[in-house]
């Protein structure tokens, strides 16, 4: 007999060949191996969100890569984006063909010929090695995205997604958090603007080449346990036109459409925090800035998840909006201040360092709390993507949408300020793509929030079942 088989159906699990009730559950599922349980799942994309594009973040949070050349590393991501988004909506057809386990693994494996492109760059001056690390990047690095996003919120019980979901941003920012302390001890002698040492890229490189390997830790949906004995429902071998009409009949439901404002927005307004920071900044103030926008970040997902999980209220649906609340408050503010403050630094041109304080603390300010509700706004999405469906099989056709959406906002945003376009104009498109999605995102929350009103009452319609002699 083997706990591995458990499925549960109306207060009874069958193990095996063997009824057993509910109340004998727990001490079989003991005997579940870790390897089998979501949280081990959890961990292994996490794992991998830190070697992929945990990394990737770090770099990019040294201010476009770390070069010198805005306009270069703009347009190669610009090119990198154009094709994850193609990749993104590709990832159910993939996922059908070679499970969630080899296109978590595959993913992973363009991450290191980006900054393979950047160190090329960055140490002899070529060029086209970043826009070949660029496309090798984009074209798997969509199939990464679609698929971790599925993992994270379709393997986990319904009451720990947000801080499973929390648990796998925070990997990923600790690649920023690793990323950026390895620059700022290469760096924090280099007070003047310019690009980083070459000698940065080599762990980054070395990093990420360990994605692969990770990757094959992974199970697939239908080996895994969740904490009450249930298994996860994520069919197979779907031929590939009845996936595409499940595609088109998610892409034109209500939650997809209201979520899609939101995920533009998020991904448009990616190339300005990078771009801003080169800009302004000296070499070691943007190390610190991608040390910090990790530690920044990973406090913003645990605050998101948390909110919605730990029962501080006792109604799902009032913890939903309120996070809702604190979010839309926190976005609204730092857009209308970095409009302010891009407007004053379009006159004056500074050169920030920390070693100027008075100047410096106010523009580093202003960068992280960008940081700060981008990282709630990114785990308050999934959050809600992740309730909407239990199953992974829906959840990787979800995740896809919303990443190509996303991904599409990002290749158009990186490409308008490869032009380049002068800061104040982007930072003022930013803030009003923002009140733009805060409508839309409200009704996309009332959305989840009407999901569980409709599940607390089918569970009081629920008669237990009395018997009497």
């Amino acid at each position: 007999m083997s706990t591995s088989d458990a499925t549960v159906s109306k207060g009874h699990t069958q193990i095996g060949d063997d009824d057993v009730s509910s109340e004998q559950i727990s001490p079989l599922l003991s005997r579940v191996p870790f390897r089998r349980t979501t949280l081990f799942q959890i961990l292994v994309v996490g794992i991998c969100a830190f070697c992929a594009p945990g990394i990737w973040s770090a770099m990019n949070g040294l201010g476009v890569g770390g070069s010198q050349s805005p306009d270069l590393v703009n347009a190669a991501n610009a090119l990198l984006y154009a094709f994850m988004t193609v990749t993104c909506f590709l990832g159910p057809w993939l996922t059908n063909v070679i499970g969630f386990k080899y296109t978590l693994a595959v993913g992973s494996l363009g991450y290191p010929l980006y900054a393979a492109g950047l160190y090329v760059n960055n140490r002899f001056g070529d060029t086209w090695f970043v826009y070949f690390g660029a496309v090798a990047c984009g074209i798997t690095a969509g199939f990464f995205w679609s698929v971790e996003g599925a993992i994270a919120t379709g393997y986990p019980e319904s009451n720990k997604r947000g801080r499973y979901i929390a648990t796998w941003f925070t990997f990923r920012n600790f690649g920023n958090i690793i990323g950026g302390a390895i620059s700022l001890g290469l760096n924090h002698k280099v007070n003047h603007k310019g690009k980083v040492g070459y000698q940065t890229y080599w762990a980054f490189i070395a990093i990420q080449c360990l994605g692969f390997f990770f990757g094959l830790l992974l199970l697939n949906p239908d080996k895994v346990v969740r904490d009450d004995g249930t298994r996860i429902q994520a069919p197979r071998d779907i031929h590939w036109r009845t996936e595409g009409k499940q595609m088109w009949k998610l892409l034109r439901s209500k939650p997809i459409l209201l979520l899609s404002p939101l995920f533009w927005y998020f991904g448009w307004i990616q190339a300005y925090p990078g771009t801003y920071l080169a800009t302004y900044f000296t070499v070691r103030s943007r190390a610190l800035g991608s040390f910090m926008s990790a530690v920044v970040g990973t406090l913003a997902t645990w605050l998101g998840g948390s909110l919605v999980d730990i029962k501080w209220h006792e109604s799902r649906q009032f913890r939903a909006v309120a996070t809702f609340a604190l979010i839309a408050a926190c976005n609204s503010a730092t857009w209308i201040w970095a409009v302010y403050m891009q407007n004053e630094y379009r006159h004056t041109h500074p050169v920030l360092d920390w070693g100027d304080q008075k100047n410096f603390g106010r523009g580093f300010g202003v960068y992280m709390f960008e940081r700060l509700s981008l990282g709630m706004v990114e785990n308050y999405i999934y959050w809600c993507i992740g309730n909407l469906s239990d199953s992974p099989g829906d959840q990787i056709r979800y995740s896809s949408l919303l990443r190509g959406i996303e991904t599409a906002g990002v290749a158009v945003g990186f490409g308008v300020q490869a032009v380049p376009t002068v800061l104040i104009a982007t930072a003022s498109i930013n803030c009003g793509m923002w009140f733009f999605a805060l409508p839309f995102s409200y009704y996309a929350t009332r959305q989840v929030v009407d999901k569980f009103n409709k599940l607390d009452a089918e569970k009081k319609q629920q008669v237990p079942d009395v018997h009497t002699d």
